[in-house]
């Protein structure tokens, strides 16, 4: 197989630069901070403080959690049937629209999201999460059918890269929003809501872009009867796991993606309500942190990209697992109000946080049997990435809710991620086993 031409590469690495503002303006830094702010009672001194909604009384946080929570069990239960369909049909471009639209609406939505609506903001933030991690199904599919196996980990990290680059360059933008929303006769409130538009149409504009430079999909080769569209898709992810049962290394490495996983997103979802609740970080100075850390991913999935050339993928993912547990660690030791500490810790995160989406992506694509049937194998790599987030989510939430502190839930984290690395271990083990095999 060779490579797609430059054109094709570069619509494929936009659709990142696309979507990656919902990550960040929604996921990480200006709407949960506007969430907080809405659901909070005003006082710093207070790191847990409730609301009420369906006749129940939740920790502000943890709520936020759940929501998102829901929201990824919801894409784990449709991506099977929707990408089973994609793939038989050939049309995965037009589920991208699709899902694409969908998420830039949710986004552009919660312009309208105030604190006499929670449930309204919930609902929305649910709906643009589905849209965002459903859209990434078909997108991720992509991969195999245009790059040769020894280009997808630059073709991977040149996607990330360029959601970064993105993502940042519009949070700049809503950052002067939400700083000086006098230049612009607003308030701060109201700053923040016109980021949320913005985000919904730059993330439907640019992925239109994208969607004119990508092919419609490869269809499965033509077929005998196959059933139930409704049902077929959860037949060929159990098609699939029976597929696995003769890989051992990909079996192992789901195992292991599975658990540090679960650590790497539930860290990236739950960080920013950690730094404004639990350590009490200003809103200006959390919106900083995470722009230090997109900035620092950038040459962070490259240098990945090429530690894993030298030393294999295996071992570049067991360095970069050991390093999230240590950034748990120290996570969990900062102080409160310390600010200048938690700038160290993004610069430290952002170096490992797209260096391990990347290569976990590509390693994956690389572990594959050779199949036409690529929506259907990422449909099982993004469903176990998503209940992992759904375990991890609740995990973190429901810890908080039990103990009063976020900080007890990182250590749940840290669980998470030592069971990963001894997963990878075992993984990596099992490949040295696999080509020894067949040397002999």
């Amino acid at each position: 197989m060779q490579t797609a031409p430059k054109k094709v590469i570069n619509g494929w690495a936009m659709y990142d630069w696309a979507n990656s503002v919902y990550n960040l303006v929604i996921t990480s830094t200006i709407f949960p901070a506007y969430y907080e702010a809405v659901t909070g009672d005003g006082n710093d001194a207070t790191s847990n403080d409730t609301v009420h909604l369906f006749g129940r009384e939740f920790v502000n946080t943890s709520l936020y959690n759940y929501a998102l929570g829901i929201a990824f069990l919801i894409v784990a239960i449709m991506s099977p049937l929707l990408s089973s369909i994609a793939d038989y049909k050939g049309n995965k471009k037009k589920f991208l629209f699709f899902f694409c639209t969908m998420g830039s609406i949710a986004c552009s939505a919660m312009y309208f999201f105030d604190k006499s609506n929670l449930a309204y903001g919930l609902l929305c933030l649910i709906i643009a999460c589905v849209g965002f991690w459903s859209s990434l199904v078909f997108y991720n599919s992509y991969l195999p059918e245009i790059a040769a196996p020894e280009d997808q980990d630059r073709v991977s990290a040149k996607g990330f890269a360029m959601g970064y680059i993105g993502s940042v360059i519009l949070q700049i933008i809503c950052f002067v929003f939400v700083l000086k929303p006098e230049m612009f006769g607003i308030s701060v409130g109201k700053a923040s809501q016109v980021s949320f538009l913005l985000v919904g149409v730059w993330w439907w504009g640019f992925g239109q872009f994208s969607l004119s430079r990508l092919p419609k999909g490869t269809p499965i080769a033509a077929q005998e009867d196959r059933g139930s569209v409704f049902t077929n898709g959860y037949k060929e992810l159990n098609k699939v796991w029976k597929q696995l049962k003769t890989m051992p290394v990909l079996k192992k490495y789901l195992g292991a993606f599975f658990f540090y996983n679960m650590g790497v997103q539930t860290v990236m979802l739950a960080a920013t309500l950690y730094g404004k609740s639990e350590l009490n970080i200003p809103t200006q100075n959390l919106i900083i942190a995470i722009l230090i850390i997109q900035l620092i991913a950038i040459p962070g999935s490259y240098l990945m990209a090429r530690l894993s050339d030298k030393i294999g993928n295996f071992k570049a993912l067991m360095i970069t697992v050991a390093l999230w547990i240590v950034l748990c660690i120290v996570g969990y030791l900062l102080p409160r109000d310390g600010i200048n500490e938690f700038y160290g810790l993004a610069v430290l995160v952002g170096f490992v946080m797209g260096g391990i989406q990347s290569l976990s992506r590509s390693t994956y694509a690389k572990l594959m049997p050779e199949t036409k049937d690529t929506t259907s194998f990422f449909s099982f790599y993004d469903v176990t990435e998503k209940i992992a987030i759904v375990i991890g989510m609740f995990s973190f939430g429901y810890i908080n809710e039990l103990t009063g502190s976020q900080r007890n839930s990182v250590l749940a984290l840290i669980v998470f991620f030592v069971i990963g690395l001894i997963l990878l271990i075992f993984a990596s083990a099992a490949q040295r086993k696999h080509k020894q095999a067949q040397v002999d």
